[in-house]
């Protein structure tokens, strides 16, 4: 009796496993069979392979401009992320400022307390008196000011787990504080920046708030905001052309969380998954 119900309850085990998972699996089905179907429904059905969909996307003009307008929001975004964030990081972690804990959780909470949507007023007005609307400058600026808080945060645990000894050996050859951050401090903290790299793309790649209250111009508008578009009149979706761009939108983010996986592996170092 007893070995009947450890066979029913793996079975059981694995069909609830079985229905959890079909229950994630059919949106990523119907994203990778909608775009080759000539006219998709919200079902999940074998696709017509046909590529009129993308041919359509390809007639709108504002369409695959908006994926370049993406990647270079993200890339100058997390450039300039992760560099400030390596800096402040490194001076919270190393260097004894008095108060420096209660500095960085009250910047933590500060930046979860007052979200996009409570702050869109006053940095529309800023970016208005800066005469940055509708540049791309303001936008990066704006994306990285909120990014900044969580990243200085996490990336400090990476330099908190880096040995003391390594900088002092390094200046004991004559090096200075910038050669001891460029040639100790980052190559130890390398996963920690991919880290803040991989989590900055993939905020300011979804990103629709900002991007949407900023730009004024269809042209400069990022993938996220141009997303929306795809409706007709009436408010009905356009699923060919929804799931068509939906495709196309999520390939470079899925690229890029192959590579870095592949590269660093997602370890835990410090604490931190790295």
């Amino acid at each position: 009796m007893t070995a009947v119900r450890t066979v029913l309850r793996r079975i059981g085990f694995y069909v609830l496993v079985a229905l959890v998972t079909a229950f994630f699996a059919l949106p990523m089905l119907w994203l990778v069979t909608a775009p080759f179907t000539r006219h998709p429904t919200f079902a999940v059905r074998w696709p017509d392979f046909t590529l009129a969909n993308f041919r359509a996307l390809g007639d709108d003009p504002n369409a695959l401009p908006s994926l370049y307008n993406s990647a270079v929001l993200s890339l100058w975004t997390m450039l300039l992320t992760v560099g400030a964030a390596a800096l402040a990081a490194y001076a919270l972690s190393k260097a004894r400022v008095p108060g420096r804990d209660a500095i960085l959780y009250l910047l933590l909470l500060l930046s979860s307390v007052i979200t996009g949507t409570a702050a869109m007023v006053p940095v529309f007005q800023l970016m208005f008196r800066l005469h940055l609307l509708d540049q791309d400058l303001g936008v990066i600026l704006v994306l990285t000011g909120g990014l900044l808080p969580a990243a200085i945060f996490i990336l400090k645990d990476f330099m908190d787990t880096m040995p003391r000894s390594h900088e002092e050996s390094a200046r004991v050859f004559g090096a200075n504080s910038l050669q001891v951050f460029g040639h100790v401090v980052l190559p130890n903290v390398r996963p920690g920046l991919a880290t803040i790299a991989v989590w900055a793309v993939v905020n300011v790649w979804g990103n629709f708030l900002m991007p949407f209250l900023l730009y004024r111009s269809p042209e400069k508008q990022p993938a996220a905001v141009t997303l929306n578009t795809f409706y007709t009149e009436g408010g009905q979706p356009d699923l060919a052309l929804i799931s068509t761009f939906a495709l196309l939108y999520s390939i470079p983010v899925v690229v890029m969380f192959l590579f870095v996986s592949r590269r660093y592996g997602f370890r835990f170092h410090g604490g931190i998954k790295g």
